[in-house]
């Protein structure tokens, strides 16, 4: 089984779009995305520095779009499975049939800008804790007041809740842990963005979703998901809940997948995926960053979408 991976938010870098601009009607695309996300798409892609795309406003529809530009060059129909981490999922979810393009897009634009006013209500932030025995790092974090806001597995837990909790649990790690803070505007994944949940719910009821045409895994859990409306109340829910992109790879073992495709800005899932299952039988994975990487995921998909 094939999966095609579409990133979360950090993954970004200044001008990656840049080389996609040369395929046919890429640019059209990005325009037409543009008035539908508020933001303008072409020159975040492009031209934008790392300041202004680390806002969340404007990254959140900036990688919906990329992976869903890079996804109309590959043959999906072959493709058994999606997943994507945070934001990454409503690429997700398009790539499954959920969703249009131009719904995903317009979510993703109303996501970001809640989620970026829900952080300025209050100083919160995000740090990665690295290593340590995972019981140990969920009971660090509580004892903070923190929130467990993803569990990415390959020893990575990503700590989230009031900026002051952030400096203590830095000042004091777990044992054989190491805390990175994160450049993030606030919590992300925590009841700090209720607020934008319930935006975000306002702004999905006018949605009318299909039913998934490929395997579409969960964050919330990592299980399969077979309800388009279902679907569409997991990604509102997800705005506050943990991502559990650990438990979503673990199901991608169980499933046997053989092969996976990382889609632009790619590198982030890829590793993440490499470190978790890795041995005999591990996962061959192509990291699609330009359109000079389509030949070789169009390869892995020949070689394993019998």
């Amino acid at each position: 089984m094939l999966a095609v991976l579409s990133p979360g938010q950090g993954s970004q870098k200044p001008g990656f779009l840049t080389p996609w601009l040369d395929l046919p009607d890429a640019t059209a695309r990005l325009r037409s995305w543009s008035e539908l996300a508020g933001v303008d798409l072409l020159h975040l892609g492009t031209e934008a520095d790392a300041d202004e795309i680390k806002d969340t406003a404007r990254t959140q529809p900036l990688l919906v779009a990329a992976a869903l530009l890079a996804a109309e060059h590959l043959p999906m129909q072959d493709i058994g499975l999606v997943a994507g981490h945070s934001v990454g999922e409503l690429g997700a979810a398009a790539l499954a049939g959920v969703l249009t393009a131009e719904a995903a897009v317009t979510l993703a634009g109303a996501r970001g800008r809640e989620m970026a006013a829900a952080c300025a209500l209050e100083p919160t932030g995000m740090a990665a804790v690295l290593g340590g025995d995972p019981d140990e790092v969920l009971a660090a974090l509580e004892s903070h007041g923190l929130h467990p806001a993803n569990r990415n597995g390959a020893g990575q837990i990503v700590a989230a809740g009031a900026v002051a909790g952030l400096e203590k649990l830095a000042a004091e790690p777990p044992a054989r842990t190491r805390v990175i803070m994160l450049k993030v505007a606030g919590a992300f994944h925590t009841p700090y963005m209720a607020p934008a949940e319930a935006a975000l719910a306002g702004a999905a009821a006018g949605i009318t979703p299909a039913d998934p045409a490929r395997t579409l895994l969960s964050n919330l859990d990592g299980t399969p998901v077979e309800d388009g409306p279902e679907l569409v109340r997991r990604l509102v829910r997800q705005v506050t809940a943990p991502v559990r992109w650990d438990l979503c790879m673990r199901t991608m073992a169980d499933l046997g997948v053989t092969g996976v495709i990382e889609l632009p800005p790619a590198g982030t899932l890829a590793g993440l995926v490499k470190r978790e299952l890795k041995g005999p039988g591990a996962p061959e994975i192509v990291t699609l960053n330009t359109p000079d990487d389509l030949p070789a995921a169009r390869d892995l998909i020949a070689r394993h979408s019998a």
